[in-house]
């Protein structure tokens, strides 16, 4: 026997379907743009409104290892201890450096010291303001502070995201890198901030006779920063580099562990110290 053709369905019954339907995905949680309907966004979880887990953008600017028109070559004749701070966080290494941790100050050429204190993070821009102010030792330099201000390998303005979770360790897992775990655990709290480029730090402000030591401890952003160094004239007035290093993926170049490790090798080759390091932020 030929089924019988059946009706189609009434107006009102697809209408009730369709509010069922409609319902059911309401009161499920699913992530639409960002939020994770159904439930409350909250601080680090990565569906949190207006930041989805994802890869790392692209970097705020490109690697800038020459020497601009714009750049002014240092003029100073008497050499002396240049002590770059990459990260500086409350001037904690700073105040190592004057310590004589890394040895002893009196030492310096001509027995003088210049220091550029580096640091993103607007919790410490009072701590360094008072430390430059009143620097501890027995010889007296020259403190520069570029607070709220982000080290890299060119000048752009960035996100700079805050660790507020690591209270313990002076918010050391702050960061460019929005994949970095501290990042995530603090629900991405950020502030833009402009960045300084390394390299024109040490064409301004450095000469071959003066003893320069960089600490770097900047988040992954080294994996930026330091294949650009190494591309730089500039690099070969380092004479010692002290760098933490991370997980490459919080960089936003791309760089790999073997790129890393070449631009390290270049860097040895022109002279440049880089001994082992884990930066002390308690």
């Amino acid at each position: 026997r030929i089924p019988q053709r059946s009706e189609p369905p009434s107006e009102e019954f697809v209408a009730l379907i369709t509010m069922l339907v409609l319902f059911a995905l309401l009161a499920s949680p699913s992530v639409v743009g960002g939020l994770l309907v159904g439930s409350n966004p909250r601080v680090g979880d990565v569906s949190l409104l207006g930041h989805s887990a994802s890869a790392n953008k692209g970097p705020p600017c490109q690697c800038d290892s020459g020497v601009s028109a714009s750049w002014q070559a240092c003029t100073r004749t008497a050499p002396r201890c240049i002590f770059i701070d990459l990260g500086a966080a409350d001037g904690n290494t700073f105040r190592d450096f004057l310590n004589d941790t890394y040895g002893p100050v009196d030492k310096c050429p001509s027995m003088a010291w210049e220091a550029w204190l580096v640091e993103a993070n607007p919790r410490f821009n009072q701590p360094l303001q008072q430390i430059a102010s009143n620097p501890p030792g027995k010889i007296t330099g020259i403190t520069h502070v570029e607070s709220s201000t982000a080290a890299y390998m060119c000048e752009a303005t960035t996100s700079f995201y805050l660790d507020t979770a690591n209270a313990q360790t002076n918010y050391w897992g702050s960061s460019m890198s929005d994949s970095h775990p501290d990042v995530k655990k603090s629900g991405f709290t950020k502030v833009t901030v402009p960045t300084v480029n390394l390299n024109r730090i040490l064409f301004e402000h450095t000469i071959p006779g003066d003893w320069v030591m960089v600490k770097m401890d900047i988040e992954g952003s080294e994996f930026d920063v330091l294949p650009c160094l190494a591309k730089s004239p500039a690099a070969s007035l380092i004479d010692r580099l002290y760098m933490e290093q991370h997980d490459p993926s919080w960089g936003m170049s791309g760089t790999t562990l073997a790129e890393m490790e070449a631009a390290k090798a270049e860097l040895k080759q022109r002279g440049v110290d880089i001994p082992p390091y884990f930066s002390q932020t308690l």
